[in-house]
């Protein structure tokens, strides 16, 4: 197969790529999907990260499919594995017990449940999915993309998708320079946004760190890696604005920034049904193996699990050297290496040096789960990217729509043109321009169609974190519940309009077809609006 003409192209099979697929191939679409790594699912998966979501999202603030994909995983471990009783009746079961989500699984299993949501539509010939392919060329004709090429990761053999409709959903926006789409990277200038937490100046490679993440359990035995290369360079690493060596318990506090000391304890012989998942009451950080816990051994029948596993997601895996686009290609590849040795030199530092409660040093037990991430190495498939490319939006989302210290009681902007519902905080984290966390309070919102609508390309949409945020408003619209719903909402678009023979651009300027198109949404199980209730 050297070309596949298809309805829609979705390039990238993240969270945002798999919702997208799912919702045209749902409404009889044609759709070829992509994704370069051996796992769809992107931060959920190849990522490892488990979902970061709102306080309320056991009731309400998230799209149908999603909840599908959540009740899904449960119904997998109710399933396939031996729940204790406890456990097994634990109706919002979280498999891991993590303080960071009310559902923390390992990755495999989300990766299942994925899976089988889009079986039957690759069963029936609707949906070609496209392992492990990357977008290496875009053949444009004036405002339109006609065709994008991709290549084999490991052969280079490639294949020219050719498509009615394409969607972006890689996970740093590759397809807009290809296509020659306008964007943005970095900080926006104050000048150009209004925004409060905003620079004087714009910062185009100011970007949020990236982190390889990684799973471990500590069972006995001594499971030390080889030192790595460069570990006495990023053992001594101490960023000014840190309080202290990168690599140590110690961090800046998300939200006061200042310099605290986290608790590590492995397997603590904890009540997984007690832990209280709620970044209302706490970021959830304060103890490290709790944290983002994806299996909790007492959540399973005795001597299912010699140990827990958690997924290291922690701030001393925040690489903030330099980004990795905007920068030439072997200086982004170096970053790449950079970061990956920096979370062996996290685990090497555990294993061998990292104070213990009882005054010795060093873990020797920790063991690093290969076989949980999909590797060989035992980092993550893929980098946890906190932040894309953006398009330049018909409408730019900034952090006065949301923020609760500008818009208090009033809550979020209402959009006459939503599409779906988000909340988080707004949380980036330290950046390779140099910048602390920034945390900001932010209301319930909703995602404006006009923010998934390049200016000027009208067949082309994005599909995750390459939408018209800005840098900070990136900060919460990039976590995993909102980049399915903005998904979800550009595969129904194309749909939408494909049905209809009309335009994105034309569905959100004229009234009767936007109110139609969201009537379609709700009746999917999309919420375009919050629940007016009190305690966000």
């Amino acid at each position: 197969m050297k070309e596949l003409k298809v309805d829609l192209v979705v390039v990238g099979g993240g969270l945002g790529g798999v919702a997208s697929a799912l919702a045209a191939a749902r409404a009889g679409l044609t759709v070829a999907m992509t994704e370069e790594y051996d796992w769809i699912g992107g931060q959920m998966t190849s990522q490892g990260v488990p979902p970061d979501e709102a306080s309320w999202v056991e009731q309400f603030g998230i799209t149908a499919s999603y909840r599908a994909l959540r009740d899904g995983i449960r119904d997998y471990y109710r399933r396939n594995y031996p729940l204790a009783p406890a456990s097994r009746a634990w109706r919002e079961f979280n498999p891991g017990a993590g303080s960071v989500s009310r559902l923390c699984p390992e990755p495999r299993v989300s990766l299942a449940v994925m899976e089988a949501m889009l079986a039957p539509y690759r069963s029936s010939g609707r949906l070609t999915v496209l392992q492990p392919f990357k977008p290496v060329s875009v053949d444009v004709d004036g405002d339109r993309v006609r065709a994008v090429t991709v290549a084999h990761r490991d052969s280079g053999r490639q294949i020219t998708l050719v498509g009615r409709y394409v969607i972006d959903a890689t996970e740093t926006g590759d397809l807009l320079p290809l296509s020659g789409t306008e964007f943005v990277t970095g900080f926006e200038a104050q000048s150009q946004t209004g925004e409060p937490s905003a620079p004087a100046e714009a910062q185009p490679l100011n970007m949020q760190a990236v982190s390889y993440c990684f799973a471990m359990d500590h069972v006995d035995g001594d499971h030390t890696i080889d030192r790595p290369a460069n570990y006495d360079r990023w053992r001594s690493h101490r960023p000014s604005f840190w309080g202290a060596n990168q690599i140590s318990w110690q961090s800046p506090h998300a939200r006061t920034l200042e310099t605290v000391t986290s608790d590590f304890t492995p397997n603590p012989d904890d009540d997984p049904l007690s832990v209280i998942s709620d970044q209302r009451l706490s970021p959830g950080d304060d103890n490290l193996w709790i944290y983002r816990r994806i299996a909790a051994r007492r959540n399973f029948v005795p001597g299912t699990y010699d140990s827990d596993i958690t997924l290291v997601n922690w701030p001393m895996l925040d690489y903030c050297e330099g980004p990795i686009f905007g920068v030439p290609e072997a200086e982004a590849r170096q970053h790449l290496a950079n970061a990956a040795e920096l979370s062996f030199s996290v685990l090497y530092w555990m294993q061998t040096e990292a104070p213990r409660p009882d005054g010795g040093v060093g873990y020797p037990g920790l063991r690093l789960r290969s076989d949980v991430t999909g590797t060989i190495d035992g980092l993550c498939q893929a980098p946890y990217i906190r932040e894309s490319r953006r398009i330049r939006s018909l409408y730019t989302i900034v952090e006065q729509d949301l923020s609760y210290a500008v818009r208090g009681e009033r809550g979020a902007v209402h959009y006459a043109d939503s599409v779906g519902v988000g909340m988080y905080r707004i949380d980036l984290h330290p950046s390779t321009g140099g910048d602390n966390f920034i945390d900001v309070a932010s209301c319930p919102f909703e995602i404006p169609l006009g923010a998934l609508l390049p200016q000027r390309m009208q067949n082309l949409l994005p599909a995750c974190k390459n939408i018209g945020t800005t840098h900070i408003t990136n900060g919460c619209y990039r976590l995993h519940p909102i980049e399915w719903n903005i998904g979800e909402a550009a595969g129904a678009l194309v749909a939408f309009c494909v049905a209809r023979s009309t335009t994105p651009h034309a569905v959100r300027a004229n009234a009767a077809l936007l109110s139609e198109f969201q009537t379609l949404l709700t009746s999917q199980g999309v919420e375009l609006r919050w629940p007016d209730v009190v305690g966000y």
